[in-house]
């Protein structure tokens, strides 16, 4: 499958109350804290899985939250696993229940395990709008959340 990323949310590490390791890594946040590529999925409310990309270096905590995107190739499962044929990844669970991701991704790295990342050709830098996060009760003022026009 591929999706063309159109939001992201960055989250920090000690610093940033929002974080799943603002208060230090446990077996589920550990992840996190590994090298950067590292993929840290959770479940959110128990119900949805959440894929997120680390950035920092091993034992800095920090990452970015993948929160919505348009399918490109691989449409068809998209929509057979999401059961619809719209907003199929217009959200971070939805993009991952389109994209089949599980928590068993949790820990494996970007190119070495199922998922990949690579820049568009025809990606502009200057298009991408920052806002505040969303979906938080913390640290919403922080403009890490990133969406690209479709």
């Amino acid at each position: 499958m591929v999706v063309r990323l159109t939001e992201v949310e960055a989250y920090g590490g000690a610093d940033d109350p929002a974080s799943h390791a603002h208060r230090g890594w446990t077996p589920r946040t550990l992840p996190m804290f590994d090298t950067e590529g590292t993929l840290y999925v959770y479940r959110s409310y128990g119900i949805h899985w959440c894929m997120n990309i680390v950035t920092g270096p091993r034992g800095t905590a920090g990452a970015v939250l993948l929160r919505g995107g348009v399918i490109g190739r691989g449409r068809s499962v998209a929509e057979a696993r999401r059961g619809r044929q719209d907003h199929l990844a217009d959200g971070p669970g939805k993009l991952c229940q389109a994209l089949g991701v599980t928590g068993a991704l949790s820990g494996s790295s970007i190119g070495e395990g199922p998922v990949d990342i690579e820049l568009g050709p025809d990606q502009d830098p200057s298009t991408i709008v920052a806002t505040p996060r969303i979906g938080i009760s913390v640290a919403r003022d922080r403009p890490w959340r990133y969406l690209l026009p479709e």
